[in-house]
């Protein structure tokens, strides 16, 4: 295995995190790409509930994309790597936050086994609560880039996931994963989020 820095067989775990419309996908895709260029051997994994642009690839929001490996949960990336894993030097993971704690332990498990590890993945919910298992995973990782974006009212830097339900800012009772729901997301700062 070739390491981030030139070395053999060891193992770290990096993280890639922030608000919406930050980058973090074009990050892992950057990175994943870096990691081909240098000869080593890469597969990714995305959560079958993002199928917001693609069901089997990683897309962004501007429309850069690259073949996935779809599942459920951190199980099913356990089960789909052991068929795979002597082939590969570099695994990364796509919308971290969607998955299960497990993530957790599987991921520090992989990196112990020298493998590279990278997620991306939003740091916090819609009200401004950490997103698990993003937390845990930032405090156990080696490296974490927290990317900022632009916010919609007043151009500063966007830190915040807005969620607006027909217009108005979400409640903070509102579940944290809908799918398919009628609303709308945006970046904000910490002084134009809002939430009920």
């Amino acid at each position: 295995m070739h390491g981030y820095y030139g070395s053999v067989n060891s193992g770290w775990l990096e993280v890639i995190t922030g608000v919406m419309y930050a980058g973090k996908s074009n990050e892992l895709l950057r990175r994943v790409e870096r990691a081909v260029i240098a000869k080593q051997e890469v597969v990714i994994f995305k959560p079958k509930v993002d199928d917001r642009y693609s069901d089997n690839e990683v897309v962004t929001h501007n429309g850069n994309k690259i073949k996935a490996e779809i599942v459920d949960d951190s199980s099913d990336i356990e089960k789909r790597f052991k068929k795979i894993n002597n082939k590969i030097d570099v695994i990364a993971i796509d919308e971290g936050q969607f998955f299960d704690n497990g993530l957790i332990e599987l991921v520090v498990d992989l990196a112990d086994q020298g493998y590279r590890v990278i997620i991306a993945g939003l740091d916090m919910d819609f009200a401004g609560r950490g997103f698990e298992p993003m937390p845990e995973l930032m405090a156990r990782a080696e490296y974490v880039t927290k990317l900022h974006a632009v916010c919609v009212k007043c151009s500063n830097p966007a830190t915040r996931n807005q969620r607006l339900i027909n217009g108005e800012p979400a409640s903070v009772d509102d579940p944290i994963i809908v799918v398919g729901a009628d609303e709308k997301y945006e970046a904000r700062c910490r002084n134009c989020h809002q939430v009920k």
